[in-house]
């Protein structure tokens, strides 16, 4: 080796001893700074599994408190949870409030614009023909054998 070489190398050498270590990026408030394990992944699969086959079950119980709470209430927290532990959502926790709070409203403003028309048997331009022709069909079997209508 020259004595260029050695002086660069000493230098070098110099230089990375003297310079201190680079910072470490700044995490975003609430952000872990060590990513999950597979295992963690795993649990959080293993809880949707479970939610999963107790939304499938209630149902088949025959109460309809039961079948609502199911079928709304887990669906609900299966949400959160894929939102918050897969689509990596929990280091936004003001953004998944956000969007859960908007698709209620969303939902409750469907319901309201669409209710009026949906549960009655005519609206302002429409007429259901087939449940009018039921609810006939049903008064007539009651009048004409009241025994066997239900």
């Amino acid at each position: 080796m020259s004595s260029s070489d050695e002086s660069r190398h000493e230098e070098q050498a110099s230089r990375a001893h003297s310079e201190p270590p680079p910072a470490k990026r700044a995490q975003p408030a609430g952000h872990h700074a060590e990513p999950h394990g597979d295992m963690f992944y795993v649990q959080i699969w293993a809880l949707l599994v479970v939610l999963l086959v107790v939304s499938v079950v209630g149902p088949m119980l025959g109460h309809p408190v039961i079948t609502l709470v199911t079928a709304f209430g887990i669906a609900l927290v299966k949400a959160y949870l894929v939102t918050k532990h897969f689509m990596h959502l929990a280091v936004e926790r003001r953004y998944v409030v956000y969007l859960l709070v908007t698709m209620v409203a969303m939902m409750v403003l469907f319901f309201a614009g669409t209710a009026p028309d949906v549960m009655k048997h005519k609206g302002f331009n429409w007429k259901n023909e087939a449940a009018e022709q039921e609810v006939k069909r049903a008064l007539d079997a009651i009048k004409h054998n009241p025994h066997k209508a239900h």
